[in-house]
């Protein structure tokens, strides 16, 4: 379906909890967030039927997010669902890798297409410190799982945190030399745990391709700018929100975990979708989705309009 400045919304991203084993310094305090209740969440009938619906009005790829999706009792049983959903032709799963070694094989074979995993570190006393509760050998061991299970074109997401682990660009980057994956590294976002923290923080993704000189323009997918350097087999991407827009090719939507329409990350506008089935829900999502704003505010000086937080949100 295409909003009203013709953007075609093909893509949703459905938050299945807000919970989360870590407590990542840029998502969450330190003590953890007050959670959802239980019968607050949807139910994976009620989000199979967010899917149906928006599978009706031309979504063809969804994104089980958080929170961290593997936190979700059944998260197994609910991709099979989704992925079973006529029209949708992806399903696909961003997660810390943590909790993924023992589910790995189960979820390929449940129709997971693909995984991005966030990875902000190949340290392990600054993974530590970075997401509080983590381990970088549980990630590493998710990893390596998802590898053995057959998950080919990984997406690994590194957030840049001046002063943290600007030293971790290129190791990081050379995960792209000997495997055909995407190493991408997004600017941080002033929102959430993070809105009033200081400038420093906030570096502009240019400076992956002052570590990297090597790095060659490859073309876009999305809101992903690409890079290849010469004899790598993957490629390393920059999403810029802080200091590039992209909103004109934005094709997404979003779905929180309590139920929520969200078509755009950084408004406040949020549009209550539960207790909808049938042709209702799939008119309040084509209303939803007509109405996208044509874009977002975002600066040093500017923080996101979300009224919530991405743990809260999904990324």
């Amino acid at each position: 379906m295409y909003d009203e400045l013709g953007r075609n919304i093909r893509y949703l991203r459905l938050s299945v909890t807000d919970r989360c084993n870590c407590r990542c310094l840029y998502c969450m305090p330190a003590h953890g967030i007050s959670m959802l209740r239980h019968e607050d969440i949807l139910s994976f009938e009620e989000m199979r039927a967010i899917v149906e619906a928006s599978a009706q009005l031309g979504v063809r790829k969804v994104r089980l997010t958080g929170g961290e999706p593997l936190a979700r009792r059944g998260i197994v049983d609910l991709v099979r669902m989704v992925s079973a959903v006529e029209g949708i032709e992806e399903v696909v799963m961003t997660t810390n890798a943590t909790l993924l070694a023992p589910l790995a094989k189960d979820l390929k074979a449940a129709g997971l297409s693909r995984l991005n995993i966030s990875l902000d570190t190949l340290d392990s006393e600054l993974y530590t410190k970075l997401s509080r509760t983590g381990t970088l050998d549980d990630a590493l061991a998710g990893i390596e799982a998802a590898r053995e299970a057959g998950f080919i074109y990984t997406k690994f997401n590194t957030v840049l945190l001046g002063g943290l682990n600007e030293s971790e660009i290129r190791p990081l980057a050379e995960r792209a030399k000997s495997e055909p994956v995407d190493v991408r590294f997004i600017e941080l976002m002033r929102m959430g745990e993070c809105s009033k923290w200081p400038a420093e923080r906030f570096i502009s993704a240019d400076c992956v391709l002052k570590v990297l000189p090597e790095l060659e323009a490859a073309g876009s997918n999305g809101v992903t700018e690409l890079f290849q350097a010469p004899g790598w087999r993957g490629r390393v991407g920059l999403i810029r929100p802080m200091t590039h827009t992209f909103c004109s090719s934005c094709d997404r939507i979003r779905v929180t975990a309590d139920g929520m329409l969200k078509p755009c990350l950084h408004s406040a506008r949020e549009i209550p979708l539960r207790g909808l089935v049938g042709d209702e829900l799939v008119q309040v999502l084509r209303q939803g989705i007509s109405q996208k704003p044509e874009g977002h505010i975002m600066s040093l000086s500017h923080a996101s309009e979300s009224l919530r937080a991405m743990n809260k949100i999904g990324g």
